[in-house]
């Protein structure tokens, strides 16, 4: 499934459940994540504009209005919330979280 993880006028992270992403646009740089069942980052913006695949794991995306959305393998979020109270994020399950990040101009 796609998501798209944006700020909105209100300053608070939020999730697009019907984004399509395009089908062809550029990266700038790739970078493989593991992280262990656990890992936890507290209140956060994206760092940049980028896509985010999990392949193997599963991760929860908290917002600022309580709602957590739990992706997985095959899963791919636009990370685009840059400003403003920005998310949580943990690895949750059995299995550690693999992911890739790919870095957007």
């Amino acid at each position: 499934m796609f998501y798209r993880l944006y700020t909105g006028d209100d300053g608070q992270s939020h999730m697009d459940e019907s984004y399509e992403p395009p089908e062809v646009q550029d990266a700038t740089s790739i970078v493989v994540r593991k992280q262990e069942v656990g890992y936890f980052i507290d209140w956060h913006p994206a760092p940049r504009k980028q896509y985010i695949i999990t392949l193997a794991g599963n991760v929860e995306i908290g917002l600022g209005d309580g709602t957590v959305y739990t992706l997985g393998p095959g899963d791919m979020m636009l990370a685009e919330d840059l400003t403003g109270q920005g998310h949580t994020t943990k690895a949750v399950g059995s299995e550690t979280r693999v992911s890739v990040a790919l870095t957007l101009d």
